[in-house]
């Protein structure tokens, strides 16, 4: 007969045991992405091509990754901020949506002086999105309401809301498209020089180092650590665990919107019905591989920047869907959670 075993969670998994996990976790994803890729028809020798040399190894196809990642940066960090209170932040692309239609109603009505458009296009996109998370972070405060539901539904109403501004009295009257009219220059980040790169990459770095600064070597990063961990500790222990989730789950909300204006003052120059597509999966895929870290976030949301780059290329050459690309960002997550699973348990027999 088998002996009886047991599972049991490790109480502090050494950094060498995480870390081997999350490589092996990592190259086992990889390396079933790339069969998948494969067999969907790309030649093997291509890969390295289009996900190293395309992207990171020349100069148009470096600006597009960085480009593609800036968006994705302030995505993971939303997600990232509301992970670490444990709070699941399920409509990350209804709160961009909203801070890309508070930007856009700046933009379109000319509100302000010119040299403070797009600034205030950043601060009320940022406050639009927190106050779309606001109802959520309160019904789960109040009546304990699940977040997963909540944001989720009010993602739906943001994207209904955009349709209702985009078949209506925002849609260009130039092409009767349902799009937004381009936006004046004084609505845009300026442009680098550098392919598409614009200058809203400064204001992604100062948002990633003031995080970092803030979760790593403050109380608040103490104080979401101990909610995050266990709450009822934490509010046994007299740590302001309602303040320390209200500003950190709004903080998300404002770097959600914070991403919507970065996407349509940087690339798009006008809001459509493409502007938040994809960025809640995105997000969580960031946020996670990142362990919730801002400066990871950072090296994560260039990595799927990449991942998006060599997409696009290869939905052109290769006739790839983009279901195929989704497909590859899900395997290596599931790969690395599931790998993660044996730096978290110990097998353990009873003497």
């Amino acid at each position: 007969m088998f002996d009886a075993a047991f599972l049991v969670r490790r109480q502090a998994p050494g950094p060498l045991l995480s870390g081997a996990c999350y490589a092996g976790g990592l190259f086992v994803g990889l390396a079933i992405s790339a069969i998948l890729l494969v067999q969907a028809g790309v030649p093997a020798d291509a890969l390295v091509d289009e996900f190293l040399v395309a992207t990171f190894l020349t100069s148009d196809g470096l600006s597009q990754t960085l480009t593609a990642a800036l968006p994705l940066v302030l995505v993971g960090l939303a997600s990232a901020v509301a992970m670490r209170v444990r709070f699941w932040n399920i409509g990350i692309e209804g709160q961009l949506w909203l801070g890309a239609v508070a930007a856009t109603w700046v933009a379109l009505g000319g509100i302000g002086p010119e040299p403070l458009r797009l600034p205030l296009m950043l601060v009320l996109g940022a406050v639009v999105g927190a106050a779309w998370i606001a109802l959520p972070l309160w019904l789960k405060l109040k009546w304990g309401v699940n977040e997963v539901i909540s944001t989720l539904l009010l993602g739906s109403i943001a994207f209904l809301l955009v349709q209702h501004l985009l078949f209506g009295v925002w849609r260009d009257p130039a092409t009767n498209f349902p799009v937004t009219a381009a936006f004046p220059e004084a609505s845009r980040f300026a442009a680098t020089g550098w392919g598409q790169l614009h200058y809203g990459f400064l204001l992604v770095g100062a948002v990633t180092a003031a995080l970092w600064y803030l979760l790593d070597y403050t109380r608040v990063g103490f104080y979401a650590d101990a909610v995050g961990h266990n709450i009822k500790t934490a509010r046994a222990a007299g740590l302001p665990v309602g303040a320390t989730v209200t500003g950190l789950v709004l903080l998300s909300g404002a770097l959600s919107g914070l991403a919507g204006v970065t996407v349509i003052a940087g690339t798009e120059h006008r809001l459509s019905q493409v502007v938040g597509n994809g960025y809640l999966f995105s997000a969580i895929v960031v946020a996670y591989l990142a362990r919730a870290k801002p400066v990871w976030v950072l090296v994560v949301a260039l990595a799927l920047g990449a991942v998006f780059t060599a997409g696009n290329v290869l939905k052109v050459f290769y006739s790839i869907s983009e279901g195929m690309i989704v497909l590859v960002q899900g395997t290596v997550l599931i790969s690395i959670l599931m790998a993660q699973f044996f730096s978290t348990y110990a097998l353990s027999r009873p003497s």
